[in-house]
């Protein structure tokens, strides 16, 4: 549960967000856990290629509409939620990325690599708070997109 203070620090941290962290994140993620690639078969992965650009613009969008409406995140990811679990068909239960045997939603690894590349841009305005404030953010924004596996 997002508290009041929580929304107030992730709307001012996400003023600060930019379009590129996404595409960035999405290299993270492809690196640090590289079975993640197999959810992009038709994308060109190489850094800085354009599909990776464009779907880092659509996950930052995505977060952004997400932003603006904390108080319904379920309605306003609904159809992003539908998307990866019917057409998408992204696995709920990526096994292998943490090299243990407990199951890691894909978006909560992205979700991971979001905060590292957001530290390392804000720098000293990612401040513990701020850290502590998004990380319940992106948990909240991967369980709704986890709803419709339930």
């Amino acid at each position: 549960m997002l508290t009041a203070e929580n929304k107030k620090v992730i709307q001012q941290v996400w003023e600060k967000v930019k379009e590129d962290f996404g595409a960035e994140a999405l290299e993270r993620l492809f690196c640090t856990y590289p079975q993640t690639k197999t959810y992009f078969p038709h994308f060109d992965l190489k850094h800085g290629s354009d599909q990776v650009r464009n779907h880092g613009k659509k996950v930052v969008n995505a977060l952004s509409t997400a932003v603006k409406n904390l108080d319904n995140l379920s309605q306003a990811l609904a159809e992003l939620s539908n998307l990866h679990a019917y057409n998408l068909r992204v696995d709920p239960e990526h096994r292998g990325c943490s090299g243990g045997a407990e199951p890691r939603f894909a978006f909560q690894l992205l979700a991971q690599c979001f905060q590292v590349v957001m530290a390392v841009h804000l720098g000293k305005d990612y401040t513990p708070e701020a850290h502590a404030a998004i990380d319940k953010f992106l948990t909240a924004v991967a369980a709704v997109l986890a709803e419709k596996y339930r």
